[in-house]
């Protein structure tokens, strides 16, 4: 076996009933769990089993219980000897509790943090976005450029004209983001190219410079936490590169809620490194599913239930004995 990372999902991958299961099985997910709504002081646990989905999907409600559940899979998965991984990433809030697994990161940091992260995005100015299949890169680069240009042009402020490429999820798979009627546009512009568009139900214009606010806020928060050197390699979504040191991760993660997360990148560098299994811990498929797209060779795993925590240690201890 070569190296393995564990990876952490984002806003969207959530689901009522998650960590329900781990919570009924193991010690280590019904600690982790208490423990994160002690700090949080109120019961993320049971909007995690319970919802409704209306609440659960509100972005203050969404990051800090997908965190939740995450790290409750990760100390599952370190307590049944799941092997170190070599590298970790998150895709947006998931670098917060890739943060954790590394050690970079206290779990009552981690929460407080997610806490103020989502209230900031939540809170934010109303905007919008859309994921777009089937373009490469630069053709919707060009796409969000070419209509930043025509609103510009005919007198629109800095905010009305605001679109970019917010996730590069794959090289066929992005998401677009910012002022809701140039997201309509490029969208509009890039299926007249091809590409199919497909709004996503969210009302912020996340990882676009409308969050800069957000993220100027976010960094003072940062500020007053304590960050300690990683135990394992990195990959932030700001540049897709890694980072052991403390002060990095934090420069870094303070610029990621503005910046675009260079999804596909991360997965490249790590399979450039000799990364050929990833581990994707917490709820839903959906880096998985990325991963499988971005490398077809590449192995994967997801946990985030009992049966899956269960079937992947043996697999991974299988493999390890094998090698």
């Amino acid at each position: 076996m070569g190296k393995i990372a564990c990876l952490f999902p984002g806003q969207g991958s959530q689901s009522v009933g998650m960590g329900r299961d781990l919570f009924d099985n193991f010690e280590a997910a019904k600690t982790t769990m208490s423990e994160i709504d002690r700090i949080a002081g109120r019961g993320l646990s049971q909007l995690c089993f319970e919802g409704p989905e209306s609440e659960l999907k509100r972005t203050v409600n969404t990051q800090p219980t997908i965190l939740a559940m995450s790290v409750a899979a990760w100390r599952c998965y370190e307590e049944l000897g799941g092997p170190q991984p070599d590298f970790v990433a998150g895709h947006s809030l998931g670098e917060l509790t890739a943060l954790v697994a590394a050690r970079s990161l206290k779990l009552e940091d981690a929460v407080l943090l997610v806490e103020k992260r989502a209230r900031l995005m939540e809170e934010c100015p109303k905007g919008a976005m859309s994921a777009v299949i089937g373009l490469d890169c630069d053709a919707l680069v060009e796409c969000t450029k070419q209509i930043e240009g025509e609103i510009k042009a005919a007198g629109g402020s800095a905010h009305d004209s605001c679109v970019v490429v917010a996730n590069f999820n794959t090289r066929e798979q992005m998401v677009i983001s910012g002022n809701p009627d140039a997201v309509a546009k490029a969208g509009a512009l890039a299926k007249s190219r091809g590409g199919k568009v497909i709004p996503l139900p969210v009302g912020g214009a996340f990882h676009s410079p409308l969050m800069q606010a957000a993220a100027q806020e976010f960094a003072l928060e940062l500020k007053r936490a304590q960050l300690h050197d990683a135990c394992c390699q990195v990959v932030q979504n700001f540049d897709a590169q890694p980072a052991t040191a403390a002060g990095q991760i934090k420069e870094k993660l303070a610029k990621q809620i503005e910046s675009a997360v260079r999804w596909c990148a991360t997965v490249e560098y790590m399979l450039a490194q000799g990364v050929d299994t990833f581990v994707e811990i917490g709820p839903g498929k959906v880096l998985a599913g990325t991963v499988k797209k971005i490398d077809r060779q590449a192995k994967v795993h997801n946990i985030y239930d009992r049966e899956s925590l269960q079937s992947t240690i043996t697999a991974l201890k299988q493999t390890m004995v094998v090698t």
